[in-house]
């Protein structure tokens, strides 16, 4: 199968890589780029683990083909703290014990990050209806919405 060229950005760093036409982004980033914070997991959709922020939006990299972020911008949580200052949505996931068995932080941190740029200040029926894609498999969501409410509160102070 011919090759294609793609360049883009990914945490702030111009790439350019040869892809397969049907090579989805979640295997570009885990194998061809050994970011592996975004998590392989359904791969139909379903859990939100290896969501992204592609041009801010978060998108799931298991349902996207690579050859379509072409010329576009990727975040993923590797990208996302500033040398070794961590962004505020970690700090607050660290701080209020959202972390749990680390599985779906990745994509629920960059979720957080889309919805609090979108609105920074989202009520809690708004910020679970943001992350509903996101499946959380431990004991639930009420620390991931603490703190994601907590750091709007922080932001907007």
């Amino acid at each position: 199968m011919k090759k294609l060229v793609i360049e883009f950005t990914i945490n702030q760093q111009k790439r350019r890589l040869f892809v397969k036409p049907n090579d989805l982004l979640i295997n570009i980033i885990r194998n061809d780029l050994f970011l592996t914070g975004s998590k392989y997991s359904c791969g139909i959709g379903e859990c939100g683990a290896c969501t992204v922020l592609l041009d801010g939006e978060p998108v799931l990299s298991c349902l996207t083909l690579a050859a379509t972020v072409d010329g576009k911008e990727i975040t993923t949580i590797e990208g996302l703290a500033k040398g070794n200052e961590l962004h505020p949505i970690q700090i607050s996931f660290l701080k209020n014990a959202a972390v749990q068995c680390g599985f779906c932080t990745p994509s629920m941190i960059l979720t957080a990050t889309a919805l609090l740029k979108e609105n920074p200040n989202p009520t809690e029926d708004e910020i679970r209806d943001y992350i509903r894609g996101n499946i959380c498999r431990c004991t639930g969501y009420v620390q991931i919405v603490k703190a994601i409410k907590s750091c709007a509160i922080e932001q907007n102070s």
